[in-house]
């Protein structure tokens, strides 16, 4: 394998303008979750449940896009159940982040002792295939630690992602992100660079399937108990750099303090059509989900396009 640094890769470096006052509360609050990480973990999820009270009451966007995409996936489901996944949703979150300076900061071991992984032998499966892997990873809240976990494992991964706004958040999470191996590209420097990752250097491929990108380059599918434009990039991915499609989610199991690591069987069949493709991502979501809600990233604007004369759900 070749060496993890990358030209084309995305690789921030600090600057001393980080430093400056209006990135000082920035700082002030991940000193803080760094301070509160080392202590009790009763102690952390009170904490969690208490901001998550109060999370919960805002009258913003963030609740209102929230409830609009539970409302939409669970048309079944009381006022009462939505709020209750809604809050469920905030503690998960809190508590990830933490706990997330730990990964950081508390070294491989504190990370293995604080990862469950289930079902092993798909992953083992994969690796024995000889075959490029790429892994089918949805929006979790604890969305970075597979990958993380693997790289300490000796299995760097590929990824792509965007810029965040706040550029000192921004450096940290990707420091964090590439601690033992593994690269992160930019979107905006196109997909060819991850692909040779994948492809010539043998990188195991990260991807987000539950994204909306707009009606261009996806296809409407059934979502829950709604329809998504579902992306249809991966076919064409995996069959570009001749991969296996290996899904996992992972969440962040608030009373064990530990990150639970989910995979499921490699996909077969794939790829085969664009509709069936995505179709066949979108049960996957839906089987974890449906038993972990609290774990998806509901605040996302993940049901943004709609199919003609359907009206804009966050609006």
């Amino acid at each position: 394998m070749n060496s993890h640094f990358d030209p084309n890769a995305y690789n921030p470096k600090f600057s001393f303008k980080f430093l400056y006052p209006k990135h000082w509360l920035t700082w002030f609050s991940l000193v803080l979750c760094n301070i509160i990480s080392w202590l009790p973990h009763s102690i952390q999820l009170k904490f969690a449940k208490f901001i998550s009270k109060r999370l919960v009451k805002l009258k913003n966007k963030v609740n209102k896009r929230a409830r609009a995409n539970l409302k939409l996936c669970f048309t079944q489901k009381s006022s009462e159940e939505i709020e209750s996944i809604l809050f469920e949703q905030y503690v998960t979150a809190v508590c990830f982040f933490l706990t997330i300076s730990s990964v950081s900061f508390k070294g491989k071991n504190w990370l293995h002792r604080h990862v469950k992984v289930h079902n092993q032998k798909y992953l083992d499966l994969a690796l024995s295939s000889k075959k490029n892997i790429i892994l089918l990873v949805p929006h979790t809240w604890a969305i970075d630690i597979p990958a993380i976990y693997l790289a300490s494992l000796g299995f760097p991964v590929s990824a792509m992602a965007k810029k965040q706004r706040n550029p000192v958040f921004e450096y940290l999470m990707h420091k964090q992100r590439v601690q033992f191996g593994g690269r992160v590209y930019l979107r905006s420097g196109g997909i060819k660079p991850f692909i040779k990752s994948i492809k010539k250097d043998k990188y195991i491929g990260y991807y987000l399937p539950d994204e909306d990108l707009g009606p261009e380059s996806s296809v409407f599918v059934d979502f829950f108990d709604t329809t998504k434009a579902t992306l249809t990039g991966l076919g064409r991915l995996a069959r570009i750099t001749d991969s296996i499609v290996l899904p996992l989610l992972v969440g962040y199991n608030t009373s064990e303090n530990v990150f639970e690591i989910n995979f499921s069987p490699i996909f077969d069949n794939f790829p085969s059509s664009d509709i069936s493709d995505a179709r066949k991502m979108n049960v996957c979501i839906e089987e974890y989900i449906k038993e972990h809600p609290e774990q998806y990233m509901w605040i996302l604007r993940f049901l943004k396009t709609r199919p003609e004369g359907e009206p804009d759900p966050y609006l």
